[in-house]
């Protein structure tokens, strides 16, 4: 019996060390959230894709016209014109572009993707922070979403609160209104 429980402490042990060194790894490059350059757009659109793709499976429940429907506007000219149009920013780490966020002058927040590699990792709660930090220079006191399925307890933790009934998405998503006063 003892024996058990001493194999177990090691392996709490072992997985705690683990934990500890993987996240040193993830946390040694710094995150940097910035305003987003035409020169980003590429890698913006990889991040993009794949988030929907990967990360959006309950939304687009794997349906092929639903997925194509989402992904045509992200495109590096698309993405481009969204600099000009918005006030976009990506989360980057060693020069990486990890993930995508953008607010329009209205308040509503328009993108937030994050790179499936860089998943619980703070990038979408730091992307939305300087989203809600951009509104309150604007003068705005509410920011606005239509959230995904998937994240809806991501922005339900952030302090945004459901403002509506779901909305039609892309092919089989649904959008859900939320909002946040700031």
């Amino acid at each position: 019996m003892k024996r058990a429980a001493a194999g177990n402490r090691g392996g709490s042990f072992m997985t705690a060390v683990a934990g500890t060194i993987n996240s040193f790894a993830r946390h040694n490059t710094p995150m940097v959230i910035r305003p987003a350059r035409p020169e980003d757009a590429e890698a913006a659109c990889v991040v993009m894709r794949r988030s929907i793709v990967e990360l959006c499976q309950l939304d687009h429940q794997n349906d092929a016209a639903t997925v194509a429907s989402w992904t045509a506007n992200k495109t590096a000219d698309t993405f481009r014109r969204w600099i000009e149009q918005s006030h976009v920013f990506v989360a980057t780490e060693a020069d990486r572009v990890v993930g995508v966020a953008a607010i329009k002058d209205s308040g509503e927040i328009v993108l937030n993707y994050v790179s499936p590699d860089a998943r619980f990792r703070g990038v979408s709660r730091a992307l939305v922070r300087r989203l809600e930090q951009q509104a309150r220079e604007l003068g705005l006191r509410a920011v606005t979403l239509n959230s995904t399925k998937t994240a809806q307890r991501f922005y339900k933790s952030a302090g945004y609160r459901n403002t509506g009934e779901p909305t039609k998405g892309f092919g089989v998503a649904d959008g859900y209104p939320m909002t946040k006063m700031l």
